[in-house]
């Protein structure tokens, strides 16, 4: 029973180590965006035909730019967008290794939840699939579409990670809920507003890029005016998100009085203000590249509270009336 026990320890602990290490992956992966690195390392998984990156340009053949073109653009070296990219992956190879832990330390699993099991090893498989779509995101120069999809699938796998280490823990996250259905059903729809917020800016965020691009990183406070419907759409659509996120708290803290669930409701509100905030801002300011994987990060954090709450609410026991609720940590 006690090894049991330190076993489910364990495997909690480094699921959320892996947790911690996504959401920095994401905004690395921000900043990696923002500062233009994405071409850093122009081949992969080597950097510039090695392990470990140059730090200057005399440790290049002199044809460099040639032998490591991508679809016709030469390489161009310059050292921190190479170690920004090359730290990046890094980052995805560390994650890699968590949950290689994670799945070894779920087999115990398999004697009394497979489920728990089985999806740990299909999130080490995406996160297999995930590095071989960074291969494609670089042999194709950073596709648009690729980056949007690159994007999608850490978001997938930050929610079964979720679920994983919740699952884990049933015997403390049972509380009661009245209207659990209706609950879900608007857990639901916010998480779909928030994953096509967050593609959307992906979107933006390509668009910025491309104007960049064309006239030669000047003029950028011209750049938010040259953004097409993409833009106007994500803007419009925060609103609708805020005011729908507000109007889930209302009702989360009237038809439970789980003090997890309801926290994790305000955070969630919290962070998407902020995020609002630092959209307008970035509106006002030019888009200023600090901003930008700062807005991704928070953007990612309000879509894992709201799948957290999902799961605390799949696993809660529907009453009609006189909420009585046990559950006090996780």
């Amino acid at each position: 029973m006690q090894n049991n026990t330190v076993n489910t320890a364990t495997f909690r602990r480094f699921g959320i180590f892996t947790i911690v290490a996504v959401y920095l992956l994401i905004l690395a992966g921000g900043i990696v965006r923002s500062t233009g690195s994405g071409m850093g390392c122009p081949d992969w998984p080597r950097c510039f035909g090695r392990w470990i990156p140059p730090t200057h340009i005399s440790e290049l053949p002199a044809d460099y730019m040639l032998k490591y073109k991508v679809e016709g653009h030469s390489a161009e070296f310059n050292a921190t967008k190479t170690w920004i990219e090359y730290i990046n992956r890094l980052l995805g190879a560390i994650i890699g290794f968590l949950i290689f832990l994670v799945v070894v330390y779920s087999v115990p699993f398999l004697k009394k939840d497979k489920t728990i099991f089985y999806l740990s090893l299909l999130t080490f498989i995406l996160v297999g699939f995930e590095a071989w779509l960074g291969k494609v995101v670089v042999a194709t120069n950073l596709s648009p579409i690729m980056i949007t999809i690159h994007m999608a699938g850490s978001l997938v796998i930050l929610a079964l990670l979720i679920y994983i280490i919740s699952r884990s823990q049933t015997q403390h996250i049972r509380f009661a809920v009245t209207n659990r259905k209706y609950m879900e059903l608007f857990l639901w729809v916010l998480i779909a507003f928030t994953f096509i917020q967050i593609l959307g800016g992906t979107q933006v965020r390509e668009q910025i890029d491309e104007i960049s691009f064309a006239m030669g990183n000047q003029q950028r406070e011209t750049w938010i005016s040259k953004l097409g419907g993409f833009f106007v759409f994500h803007r419009i659509f925060s609103v609708i998100v805020l005011a729908a996120n507000s109007y889930f708290l209302f009702i989360a803290s009237r038809r439970s009085d789980n003090t997890i669930f309801i926290k994790s409701a305000r955070y969630s509100l919290g962070l998407l203000f902020f995020e609002f905030f630092s959209g307008v801002v970035m509106a006002v300011l030019d888009i200023p590249a600090f901003i930008q994987p700062i807005h991704l990060l928070c953007a990612s954090l309000i879509f894992g509270l709201q799948f957290f709450m999902l799961v605390l609410l799949y696993f809660s026991e529907e009453v009609k009336s006189g909420i009585s609720v046990k559950m006090e940590s996780l």
